[in-house]
Formats: C-alpha cells, structure tokens, sequence
C-alpha cells in the first residue's frame, strides 16, 4: 500500500496489501472512529497481525483518570507517571525498544467532556497519539488510532 499526505514524503507499507476494512484509511492517522465499530477495528487488526489496543474511558473524569484507563488497558508499567509526556514514551520509546512491531490499532472509545477533561485535554491528548502515529510512519510502521467522545 502507498500513501501520501500533504507535507510527507509517501510511504509504501507491502504488508497492508489487501482490500480490507482500512483499504481506503491511510496507515498513520488519528481520527474519529466514525463509522467504524471497534470489534471490526479489532478484527482486521488481527487479520492484518497488527496489535490492537483498546481503552473504554467512559468512567473517567480527569487528565489523571483518562490516562489511567490508556495505561491499564495498554499495560503500560506500573511506574507510568500518568502525564501526557510518559503517554507519549510509552507509546514510542518504550514499545519499540520491545523488538519488531508489526503495526498498531488503537481505539479509543467515549474519551469524557468534563470540566476536568475539556476540549483542551482532549485535543492534548490527540496530538501525543498524532506524535507517536508519525514517529511511527518514519519507521515505516502503520499506526492508526480511533476515538468517540462521550
């Protein structure tokens, strides 16, 4: 598979060849989940042998809660410091010190809209899952994150 985005160079990713679920969503993005619903999501992440993360934050109020729940579900270590600095860690220095990865789905369903997590933290958090999709579209690793907001 090829994709380009405006501002990148293209990349072609020969493990991502077939026309499935993602054949139209490019390899390293963030968006709303949409349309998609994440047992499918989980599906072709496991038909394409890429790992599939999943945190369901809908019991959570705050910057602290939400990357409690990010942190359980994903196993991060139990030292993680709960900051969106240690989020973006985890999810590049950490992981890929862990050998070769095959390719990321990650979803993460009904982020909360709280006076302690507001369209601020949200769009925070955002782009450290943006960061860490283009740290891992130049290691030529697809990286495609989902959200819902509640």
């Amino acid at each position: 598979m090829r994709i380009e985005s405006p501002g990148t160079a293209s990349i072609t990713l020969p493990f991502e060849t077939d026309m499935g679920l993602l054949a139209n969503v490019p390899t390293n993005l963030v968006q709303s989940i949409r349309a998609f619903r994440a047992a499918d999501l989980q599906a072709e992440a496991a038909k394409l042998e890429q790992h599939f993360l999943y945190a369901y934050c809908a019991e959570a109020m705050t910057r602290i809660q939400v990357l409690a729940s990010i942190a359980q579900a994903f196993h991060f270590p139990r030292n993680f410091s709960k900051n969106f600095d240690a989020l973006g860690d985890c999810l590049t220095d950490l992981v890929y010190k862990a050998g070769p990865q095959p390719g990321f789905l990650v979803v993460l369903e009904q982020l909360p809209n709280t006076p302690k997590f507001d369209k601020e933290a949200r769009e925070t958090l955002l782009d450290v899952f943006r960061d860490a999709a283009d740290f891992w579209a130049e290691k030529k690793i697809a990286f495609r994150v989902f959200y819902s907001f509640q």
